[in-house]
């Protein structure tokens, strides 16, 4: 049900008469004028000739007693999730002053290094999840905090905090249902400014109060006076008592005002001049002034006197931020993806190889993997009860519980989104996203959110996860269930991306995915599932990376990985037939590219290469993987992939235009000019 916990309205707020309230009033007024003397500085240095701060900067100012009234309810077990518009977030979740204004300026001396800015600030060393300039996406990852947090026991909540604009993404709501049916320590903020970015909010919403929309998913929720940190801050430390106590997450919506533009440079053209007047009579800090005189809590001159102290370490902070060094322009590289891992141990009671299949096998380094590591969590669609709809997680449940193995909402952004926030608190996920195609409604998850943990903290925080998904053509498979989209990961640094064609590799490389502190993507073939091969389980698993030629030949290497394998490995029986010997090289993985091994062996197979692919060719891999061959010295080089097109569902429409042994085989003659 819907409630209203707390709404202290400015004409009704209670006397100060309690000791608590008269500190936390007395600290909270100096701790929200310094994150307005932080904006204002903000606004300055993005001023003028020279700024010290370049590009967009979303500023807080109104909205101050939200974070500091929350910030005042939370224990240190706590963590908290921000939006843009999060530099008092930031602050008070124990941030320096001066890293959060040096980061926000793009100093070396920043939290980040320069490598956040203003929008995407972020210290898990101080509780701070981060900020998250993608509207809405850092809900699902701060449930992903939650669920780590009670699967750890860590008695601490997970608070995260959105604009209303943000309440129309989808995103919010798939966080917000898996939140609520696996019961999260969540506190889930709206803070309600009245504007979505440029837009009024009245005008974008089905409803007048956000926290209505939270009932739908069975959720405590309430609508708050956001200018009284006293307010928000019974109204959090209420919240925080009934999720722990009541296994549930909480919605709470502030009321609040926006008082300056939605960005540093923003001129309001659209906002009628009343609105900002109006606004402006809300002012927090305002309120909080006259309300400590008026009752007596504290002179009008001690305010002068603490505003004029403020002032003054204000200055000083300005002055030590704006001569903070640059970053070193030498370090720019540095922490986009870390060090391979060690080889992984054998599977223990493993003896002689054996026969399975690729599916199984997949099934093999799961059960591995959950067995050694208790940080392990396997989890997405009907992955859990009905062990996937390959088969590829079946028992796993049984032998390894809920807890570990379970089954998710359809909701990809919420699947990937948690799986981030849960390996930021140390769990280590393995999720499942049942189709790549599936993979496009979440992609933000994978490369706005994934990729960038690395390189933001400058190696301080890694995402130890893995996303395992499905691709390719079958027959009767639409233009929807049937893409190869490697590229667009492929174009993404910080991810990790293997394509597994056999079944030994399904086994090893997803057990050196896991063991990765990297975001890896594994990308099976449902083509493969039933294939029955010979697995070694008793072998040590190589880290990730590197090739395998599986074929030696000295006239030309034919280059592909996953279905295109089972292609090239019949096409060099036909050369072989024609008198050409070619080598047969699996790439395995794309990143971290195994380049120099790759060009080593094509210099081994006649200094020529043909790459194929079952993706569509245009913008492909093999696209890459030929200009950087050429750049090597390698002129001999030709690729095939699938005609740039959508798929059809019919097999026989399917064999005319995907890429077959006797075409390959074919454009290899040409190319070496025995056609």
């Amino acid at each position: 049900m819907c409630q209203i916990m707390i709404h202290c309205a400015d004409q009704d707020r209670p006397m100060l008469k309690k000791t608590d309230d008269v500190n936390f009033s007395l600290s909270a007024y100096r701790r929200m004028s310094l994150i307005r003397g932080i904006e204002r500085l903000c606004r300055e240095f993005s001023s003028g000739k020279t700024p010290v701060a370049i590009g967009s900067i979303h500023l807080c100012a109104g909205q101050e007693a939200i974070p500091v009234g929350t910030a005042e309810a939370l224990h240190p077990e706590d963590r908290i999730s921000a939006t843009y518009r999060g530099h008092g977030w930031a602050l008070e979740a124990g941030i320096p002053a001066f890293e959060v204004l040096s980061e926000i300026a793009h100093k070396g001396t920043g939290i980040n290094g320069g490598r956040a800015g203003s929008a995407m600030m972020i210290a898990p060393e101080h509780r701070f999840i981060g900020e998250n300039s993608i509207v809405g996406a850092g809900y699902p990852i701060a449930a992903g905090v939650a669920m780590a947090q009670k699967i750890q026991g860590t008695g601490g909540i997970s608070v995260v905090s959105i604009g209303d604009g943000a309440m129309n993404q989808g995103a919010v709501h798939e966080a917000m249902t898996f939140a609520a049916l696996n019961k999260l320590p969540v506190l889930f903020i709206c803070e309600n400014n009245g504007w979505a970015e440029m837009t009024r909010s009245d005008t974008v919403s089905p409803m007048p109060r956000q926290a209505q929309r939270a009932r739908a998913y069975g959720m405590r929720s309430a609508t708050v006076e956001g200018n009284d940190p006293i307010a928000v801050r019974d109204s959090v430390a209420s919240a925080r008592t009934y999720i722990l106590e009541k296994d549930a997450p909480v919605f709470l919506e502030f009321n609040t005002v926006r008082l300056w533009g939605h960005y540093n440079k923003d001129l309001q053209h659209y906002r009628p001049r009343s609105d900002v007047r109006e606004a402006e009579t809300r002012d927090p800090l305002v309120a909080l002034r006259t309300r400590l005189v008026q009752e007596g809590t504290i002179s009008e001159a001690e305010l002068s006197q603490i505003d004029q102290d403020l002032e003054n370490e204000l200055e000083q902070l300005r002055t030590e931020v704006i001569a903070a060094p640059e970053p070193d322009p030498a370090t720019a590289m540095d922490h986009i993806i870390g060090a391979a891992p060690s080889p992984v141990a054998a599977v223990a009671g493993s003896d002689e190889p054996s026969e399975t299949t690729y599916g199984k096998a997949v099934a093999a380094a799961l059960q591995a993997e959950l067995n050694a590591r208790p940080e392990l969590l396997v989890y997405g669609e009907d992955v859990g009860v009905g062990g996937g709809i390959f088969g590829c997680t079946r028992n796993l449940q049984k032998e390894f519980g809920a807890t570990r193995v379970f089954d998710t909402p359809i909701s990809e952004s919420a699947i990937l989104g948690s799986a981030l926030g849960a390996a930021m608190m140390g769990q280590r996920p393995v999720v499942e996203i049942m189709w790549a195609d599936f993979m496009l409604v979440a992609l933000d998850q994978i490369i706005n959110q994934m990729a960038n943990l690395r390189y933001l903290t400058r190696g301080t925080c890694t995402a130890p996860l893995v996303v395992r998904m499905q691709q390719g053509v079958t027959p009767g498979s639409c233009a929807q269930h049937s893409q190869s989209l490697e590229a667009l990961l492929f174009h993404t640094p910080g991810l990790r991306i293997g394509l597994p064609s056999t079944a030994q590799d399904a086994h090893d490389m997803l057990r050196a995915a896991i063991a990765c502190d990297d975001p890896t993507i594994i990308i099976e073939s449902r083509a493969f599932y039933q294939r029955q091969e010979t697995v070694d389980f008793s072998a040590p698993v190589q880290p990730i990376g590197g090739l395998r030629t599986r074929r030696t030949g000295k006239d030309i290497a034919l280059v592909s990985w996953s279905t295109g394998m089972p292609v090239v490995e019949l096409a060099a029986e036909l050369l072989a037939d024609s008198g050409v010997e070619a080598s047969v090289i699996d790439l395995r993985w794309l990143s971290p590219l195994p380049e120099a091994a790759l060009i080593k062996e094509i210099r081994k197979a006649g200094n020529a290469a043909f790459v194929m692919h079952e993706a569509n060719q245009t913008g492909g891999v093999g696209a890459e993987l030929l200009c950087r061959l050429r750049e090597a010295g390698i002129e001999n080089i030709g690729r095939l992939g699938t005609p740039d097109m959508r798929m059809p569902a019919s097999p026989v429409l399917q064999r005319q235009v995907l890429p077959n042994a006797e075409t390959v085989a074919a454009r290899v003659l040409t190319q070496l000019g025995k056609e």
